[in-house]
């Protein structure tokens, strides 16, 4: 245990995070609430509102489906072909996706599937008509290229889990590929489904950077999409706001409806000896695996490859001596580290409180509903998107003069708290099992305080801390969300440069920019996994 002053401390510092959580949040939706009058609620019978409404539930469903529809077989071929040569690499190049930032991988998805593509160019040799990567068709792409491999690792890993006894018997009683799908990975991977769906409708329903750039236009908007044209463009606040609360409403639902599908995580029934799989071993399975693995690469590596070919040819010493693009680096530094270091600590402060409010089993009434609080908190802050956050803050501010004048600091809020939730989830467990481990023999020999953080907590939370933080980092840096209200020539970071380099036809640029942006994301998110250890089958 800490001493009492050190208890109290940290408490205090937890509740004052808490609150500044509450007062951030709840502020902005007091702007929204106090400001929607009666134009507002009517504006909720907007029939485009409901046509925004109906596409951003539509486009979720489909991008969430074929997502889904993807992955079993290229989680499945996996798992089946267990020691193929680069099977580590396949795993990492899928975990890629997550680190890069979205318009980053927008444009990259352009250069193979967009009118100057690389599929287009082969289907104008084969004399077909091309195709257009905007509206639908280019969002559910975008979706599924984030999307599927996650799904695909997730699955893995539940597939992983099955006992070695089982392919054994599989293998005994002579079962063919359909029946151990019908009978051995299926039942597996069926509990896994609600959870992983749940969470792709989630991020495809309040997705704003691929629908902003691949959408096309307003018969392609979703919820949050239209509240950035609702205030950037049209200035109608009632509309912004009855999007608001929809959007707010969608993502509450979303979230209890994740609570309820998540499946907590099943232990082997084995005494944990590697799972040898008999089956695959045929010429006709190695060939169906090989081909779902290499569109897989093909359909992942190709945009990566796209960004790097096209990054490459423009003139990055230019663009690089640019003051713009300086600018904008320097911006996007200044938001993303206070807003990284900022997270990381409201996380260890509020992890570290509630421990200790349940270590000393407090039977209070306050003191079990602040320590509920903190542990609700990070799913709190998911029910307001970074658009709506900044819908309330822009409408809050507005009274007060030039809004950009407030909007770095504001910027800085809305990405730490998107972050909090990310960080939470890398420390909470890591600081779980250090205070486990550490917490009585620190206490006995009388260390505490700087000493304690010194010797004892450094040392062992030294990769987490850093993972957290190059995690968030790689957020903030690669956002547009945030920025998108306030971006302006004062307070313009590199995903805006990109976006506007973009919106102007300065292709040449805009690659050399988003190979830079692209490289400094993903170097910080393998820094961040730097000190796990290498699991090939795991899922997260």
């Amino acid at each position: 245990m800490f001493d009492s002053t050190e208890n109290r401390m940290t408490i205090a510092a937890a509740a004052f995070c808490l609150g500044g959580i509450l007062l951030f949040v709840g502020m902005a939706g007091i702007a929204l609430i106090t400001q929607t009058g009666e134009s507002g609620a009517n504006g909720l019978f907007d029939a485009y509102i409901w046509r925004v409404t109906r596409f951003t539930l539509l486009q979720a469903g489909l991008s969430t489906a074929l997502s889904i529809l993807f992955a079993m077989p290229v989680a499945r071929a996996l798992a089946r072909q267990a020691s193929f040569p680069g099977r580590i690499w396949m795993l990492r190049l899928m975990a890629l996706p997550l680190g890069l930032p979205a318009l980053v991988a927008a444009l990259g998805l352009i250069e193979v599937w967009g009118r100057q593509g690389i599929l287009n160019h082969v289907l104008s040799a084969m004399g077909q008509q091309p195709i257009s990567v905007y509206g639908l068709f280019g969002i559910l792409l975008a979706h599924v290229f984030f999307n599927m491999p996650l799904a695909a690792r997730l699955m893995l890993a539940g597939i992983e889990r099955i006992p070695a006894e089982y392919w054994r018997s599989s293998a005994n009683l002579g079962m063919g590929s359909l029946a151990i799908f019908r009978f051995i990975e299926w039942p597996a991977v069926r509990g896994l489904l609600p959870g992983i769906a749940g969470l792709i409708f989630m991020l495809c329903a309040t997705s704003f950077t691929l629908v902003l750039t691949l959408g096309g236009g307003p018969a392609a908007s979703t919820i949050e999409v239209s509240i950035y044209q609702a205030l950037r463009f049209d200035f109608d606040p009632p509309r912004a706001i009855a999007l608001s609360g929809l959007q707010v409403a969608l993502t509450g639902a979303l979230l209890v409806a994740l609570r309820f599908l998540a499946p907590s995580p099943e232990e082997g029934q084995t005494s944990g000896r590697a799972a040898r799989r008999f089956d695959g071993l045929s010429r006709l399975s190695r060939l169906a695996d090989r081909t779902w693995l290499a569109l897989a690469l093909l359909f992942v590596g190709l945009p990566f490859a796209a960004i790097a070919a096209s990054g490459l040819q423009a003139d990055l010493p230019r663009l690089v001596s640019e003051a713009a693009f300086r600018r904008a680096l320097a911006t996007s530094a200044a938001i993303a580290l206070p807003s990284a270091i900022i997270s990381v600590v409201m996380a260890g402060l509020m992890i570290r409180a509630q421990r200790l409010l349940v270590a000393r089993r407090r039977r209070e009434m306050p003191a079990r509903l602040f320590a509920g609080t903190i542990g609700a908190s990070t799913s709190f802050i998911l029910l307001a998107p970074p658009v709506v956050l900044g819908a309330g803050w822009f409408l809050l501010l507005r009274p007060f003069g030039d809004v950009a004048r407030f909007a770095p600091f504001v910027v800085i809020a809305i990405n730490a708290l998107m972050a909090l939730p990310f960080v939470h989830r890398v420390l909470a467990p890591a600081m779980a099992t250090h205070a486990a481990r550490t917490e009585r023999l620190a206490a006995s020999l009388g260390i505490h305080g700087f000493h304690r953080l010194r010797w004892i907590d450094w040392p062992a939370l030294r990769k987490p801390l850093l993972m957290a933080l190059s995690f968030a980092l790689a957020l903030s840096l690669g956002d547009l969300g945030a920025v998108a209200l306030f971006g302006s020539q004062d307070l313009a970071t590199l995903p805006w440069l990109l976006y506007s380099r973009m919106g102007s036809y300065r292709t040449a640029d805009a690659a050399g920019i988003a190979l830079m942006l692209g490289l400094i994301c993903l170097v910080l998110t393998v820094l961040g996994t730097a000190g796990e250890k290498q699991a090939e089958g795991r899922g997260a």
